[in-house]
């Protein structure tokens, strides 16, 4: 068992460092750092989500979804947080697409937010237009993470 636990580990440190070991193990960190994303969404969603978007959550979140709170962590006088800014740069990318249609659908109270519900204000396709529209300003990378964080769910 020893001898081929040394058989192992020598053909592993042999394979690893040669150069066929080194260009398989850079191609395939590369190809999935550097990969972007195909985006779940269309252009279309895009633009139509631009308009429902700048008509039912941009008074909050701000134009092109950067928000308005200096500090969005920091709760206001009420004890609630101000609404997040989505365009990538707060935590909207941590959530999967199913939770961030419950907190469009229901509002965003259960977050400490004041947030209305919006489930009978939006069908789900406008629903998820809204979605793609802030989803477009997130560089690949963030894109990326909330993919791997299991974001299409």
């Amino acid at each position: 068992m020893l001898r081929l636990y040394v058989v192992f580990l020598i053909g592993s440190l042999v394979f690893g460092c040669s150069d066929l070991g080194l260009s398989l193990w850079e191609d395939s960190e590369s190809d999935q750092a550097n990969m972007p994303s195909e985006r779940w969404y269309s252009k279309q969603q895009v633009q139509d989500g631009s308009t429902i978007f700048e008509e039912n959550c941009s008074d909050c979140h701000g134009p092109q979804a950067g928000g308005k709170a200096a500090n969005w962590k920091q709760k206001l006088e009420d004890g609630s947080f101000p609404p997040p800014p989505l365009d990538g740069s707060a935590h909207a990318w941590h959530h999967s697409r199913s939770v961030l249609l419950g907190v469009i659908n229901d509002g965003g109270f259960a977050y400490g937010g004041k947030m209305p519900a919006f489930k009978d204000v939006l069908k789900k396709e406008e629903k998820l237009a809204a979605i793609a529209y802030f989803q477009d300003f997130w560089d690949d990378e963030t894109y990326h993470q909330w993919e791997v964080m299991g974001g299409a769910r």
